[in-house]
């Protein structure tokens, strides 16, 4: 018999899971980031590509460096988040290809393809980045998932194509990720929540054939 997750469980993921724009002033420690992506990683993705490069953002300096990128509307949210996680993508994740899926040659499907390489790193980065909302709320964390921002200007402050020495996180290969989505993280004040926006039916937007 494979176990299944208890009503608890469900609605911790899924049903009284929220959207946070308001949060505690409570920090979020390194090692429970790292056991984050840790659940995430297991994941499938496309050939177990695995595009998605994570930048964390919780020092007030790397935080100003995000401001001008922001909508406005997401400005005051963001910058009370105790993190922001840049969920990014690696425009040549295939070179790690060889290690990830050994038993096919999938590098030769991407080189020499930009087009297949930038559409299959944008939709597995995607995917995972909602792995990476569901493994947050798996261990206690809220999340405020956003895409309006800047990603022209994300990109060119964050992951230039051109290294600068006083940029931090220097192991990263930046000069080719490229930013998709932001995720506001920490522990939401559950007081300040919006009521839940509706969603629709399974038969407005499904079917069987």
């Amino acid at each position: 018999m494979i176990a299944t997750l208890n009503d608890d469980a469900l609605d911790l993921l899924f049903r009284n899971a929220r959207t946070h724009g308001e949060w505690l002033d409570k920090p979020v420690p390194d090692d429970i980031l790292r056991r984050l992506y840790d659940l995430m990683k297991w994941a499938p993705t496309s050939a177990n590509s695995s595009p998605a490069r994570i930048l964390f953002l919780r020092s007030p300096g790397s935080r100003q460096r995000l401001l001008p990128a922001l909508s406005p509307g997401n400005i005051e949210k963001t910058m009370r988040a105790p993190v922001t996680a840049i969920i990014g993508y690696d425009t040549r994740f295939y070179e790690q290809l060889p290690r990830l899926f050994p038993h096919a040659d999938a590098r030769s499907w991407f080189t020499g393809n930009p087009e297949l390489a930038e559409s299959t790193a944008q939709r597995n980065s995607a995917l995972q980045g909602a792995y990476f909302i569901i493994a947050a709320r798996a261990l206690g964390l809220d999340c405020g998932p956003m895409s309006g921002f800047d990603q022209a200007k994300v990109n060119q402050e964050f992951f230039p194509t051109k290294r600068e020495s006083d940029h931090e996180h220097e192991d990263l290969p930046i000069g080719r990720i490229r930013s998709n989505f932001l995720i506001n993280l920490g522990y939401g004040d559950t007081g300040k929540v919006k009521p839940r926006n509706p969603r629709l039916a399974f038969d407005e937007a499904c079917r069987i054939i």
